[in-house]
């Protein structure tokens, strides 16, 4: 049995990765998930577990009508990669919503391809990374339409917030069209806590670590809005904020 050679820089989905790292863990094993037509179903990834890395592939076809709910808490690992390839067919729906939350010096990526291969197909992907110390925080982000998918409804959101300048976060949102009926956006920022927000919390008697708690909660909650377990993976997130701070 042929195992895949280790991948390199030159492999775009593997620019920012540690490669090191992920020797260790290669191959990766792909987990695949099929939902069969006009059928729903949802899963939680929560990666917090303290090793030294971690590297999972799904690879997910929803068929023709089918409604797929992803959700990511990716914390733990010194390396955390989580790759995900979805391929959506006619009417399919496909929602993502992840948080990394790293410190020290962990790398943490979350990497997907979605591809919209039939017509009237939905795609949300929102990804938020807070980040400090010297964490690299790494979204990379391909939604391709085929010829002929037309009513192709495809959204990406992709914000990082650093909480200190030696922190990274690197995002690539990507979006390839074939056909022409299409609806397809991506977003993209980068950026610290807003002074004048802190402020404004502070001065209502918050304290400084209460009221960054608060505004980092408020940015995270966006990636789990509406999950099955929302709750529990937004008290996992509000803990791990507070060893960020």
């Amino acid at each position: 049995m042929t195992v895949a050679a280790l991948p390199t820089r030159k492999d775009e989905a593997f620019r920012y990765a540690d490669l090191a790292a992920l020797a260790g863990v290669w191959p990766v094993v792909r987990e695949h998930i099929v939902v069969p037509s006009g059928q729903s179903t949802s899963l939680s990834i929560i990666e917090d577990s303290v090793v030294e890395a971690v590297a999972r592939h799904l690879v997910i076809e929803l068929e023709a009508g089918a409604s797929f709910d992803l959700r990511i808490l990716n914390t733990g690992a010194a390396f955390g990669r989580i790759a995900v390839d979805a391929r959506l067919g006619e009417g399919a729906r496909f929602t993502l919503g992840a948080a990394q939350l790293g410190t020290g010096s962990q790398v943490l990526e979350i990497v997907t391809e979605v591809f919209h291969d039939a017509p009237g197909a939905t795609s949300r992907q929102t990804i938020r990374s807070v980040l400090a110390g010297q964490a690299t925080g790494t979204y990379l982000g391909k939604v391709a339409v085929a010829r002929g998918a037309d009513g192709t409804d495809a959204a990406q959101s992709v914000r990082a917030m650093l909480l200190s300048r030696t922190a990274t976060a690197n995002a690539k949102p990507e979006l390839e069209i074939y056909a022409d009926d299409v609806k397809c956006a991506h977003g993209c920022a980068v950026g610290e806590l807003d002074a004048a927000g802190l402020f404004y919390l502070e001065s209502r008697g918050l304290t400084p670590p209460e009221a960054k708690r608060l505004m980092l909660q408020a940015f995270v909650a966006e990636a789990f809005s509406g999950a099955a377990d929302e709750e529990k993976l937004q008290a996992l997130a509000l803990e791990r904020l507070g060893a960020l701070l």
